[in-house]
């Protein structure tokens, strides 16, 4: 029984050393990103801004989150090809028009339900592995920002974690 008790006694401390030792050469950085866009619409290919942050982080290996501060906004991971933005334009507004304005309870003050329908459907935000201190992309990916209720000025956050 001493023998059992003392490996795990053992295993407990490795453990403990290994996280207390990597939590200590963890490094935090975090940057906002101002985004003001000319048109009440637009996609924007934002993975050269968030490249920057990653060698401004000097982090190495871990995770970047990047995240649209505004409910009308939207981050996500898609191919930079010109008709495929077309084409997400065109299926969102089949599926949120802006007008009628009136067809959405929202919209009383406002006019942007769909604006708020449509950063729903194409997320809040992306999660992005970092290696070898690059984003980890598959073949084509890059990050973009989606606006839906622009011509003002908007944030974006970009948080990473690692060594």
């Amino acid at each position: 029984m001493m023998k059992n008790s003392q490996y795990l006694d053992d295993v407990v401390d490795f453990f403990f050393c290994t996280f207390v030792s990597n939590y200590k050469t963890m490094k935090s950085y975090r940057k906002t990103l101002m985004i003001e866009t000319p048109t009440r619409r637009q996609f924007i290919n934002i993975t050269p801004q968030v490249e920057h942050c990653l060698k401004e982080s000097g982090i190495q290996e871990g995770m970047l989150l990047c995240n649209a501060m505004h409910i009308t906004a939207s981050v996500f991971i898609n191919d930079d090809e010109s008709g495929l933005h077309h084409d997400f334009e065109v299926w969102l507004e089949k599926l949120a028009p802006e007008k009628p304005y009136s067809q959405y309870q929202h919209n009383g003050f406002e006019d942007n339900a769909d604006a708020h329908i449509k950063r729903t459907v194409m997320g809040r935000e992306v999660v992005v592995a970092v290696t070898n201190g690059k984003l980890d992309f598959g073949p084509w990916e890059q990050i973009f920002y989606g606006e839906f209720d622009g011509k003002r000025p908007k944030r974006l956050l970009v948080k990473i974690i690692g060594e």
